[in-house]
Parts: structure tokens; sequence; C-alpha cells
């Protein structure tokens, strides 16, 4: 790292703190050619191999902006797009791998999409699993209907009163 100020080569680390949300560090660093000290943000960095091959930092701008349009005139907020994104990255880190490929970003959205509005997660997976017909979109919503009808009777049921 080099010294902001004199351009010293050489750093001194004299404080790490892990940030707030646990996904970068921030060193406070002394030069001791000047002694002036300044501070550094470290994350580890996630990157995305597009289909066409090419690479690019991963970014939860993008999710949120590709969540949108399937969440379009629907109950979803800002916020609600936000904890997605944050909640998709976490996922993608968590695998520990240093590149990632758009599809497996895209799995990665499917299931806090489907918490989130069952509506936005069948028009995202609509185009992101490429259906091509009516019957691919009655499996889909079966197979939702089926999962929900076997998580209600999962849940205890309510006492009457």
């Amino acid at each position: 790292m080099h010294c902001p100020f004199c351009r010293n080569h050489d750093t001194k680390v004299v404080d790490s703190r892990v940030s707030d949300d646990g996904l970068s560090i921030r060193r406070r660093r002394q030069c001791p050619n000047c002694g002036r000290r300044f501070s550094t943000t470290e994350t580890a960095s996630l990157n995305v191999i597009k289909r066409n091959g090419v690479l690019e930092p991963f970014s939860r701008e993008k999710v949120v902006s590709g969540v949108r349009k399937a969440c379009q005139g629907r109950p979803v907020t800002d916020t609600d797009l936000a904890m997605l994104a944050q909640r998709v990255e976490e996922t993608i880190r968590a695998t520990g791998a240093s590149q990632v490929e758009a599809n497996d970003i895209g799995l990665a959205i499917l299931p806090p999409l489907r918490e989130l509005d069952e509506v936005a997660y069948l028009r995202f997976a609509s185009v992101y699993q490429g259906f091509d017909s009516l019957d691919d979109f009655e499996a889909a919503i079966a197979l939702l209907r089926v999962e929900n009808g076997a998580a209600r009777k999962a849940q205890p049921a309510e006492p009457a009163n």
C-alpha cells in the first residue's frame, strides 16, 4: 500500500476493524516515512462471469434493477429490493468463490424473490428460466401451489376461540 501523501511504498497497519455489515475491513495505517495516518477499506473482490465470457465486478445495483422489472406493479419497496440484493450477495460470497457465473446469481435470486412476492418470482423465473409456453407457467404455478400447500400443512393449526 502506497502512502497517499508522500507515495512511500511501505505503510504500517495500526488498527483493523470489521465493518458493521461484516463484508469489509477498515484498516488504519501509518506511513513510516512521513508519519501521517490514513484509512483504507478492504473487501474481497467478487467478479461475475457473464454469458459472453466477460468478467465484471458484482453489483447489488444490477441485481436490484433486474428484479425491479419483475416487481413492477407489485407491493415491493426499494428497501425490500435492497435486502434481497444483500441476501443474494451474502449467498454468493458464502460459496467462497472469487468468480461466479451470471447464471448462479440468477439461481441465488429465485428463493428470496419467491419469499418476497410470488408473482414477481414467476415473472423473473419466466425470463430467467426461459419459459416458452403456457405449459411452463402452469407447471411453475402448480409447483408453487403444491409447495405452499405443504408449507401450510406443516404449520401448527391456530387454536379456535
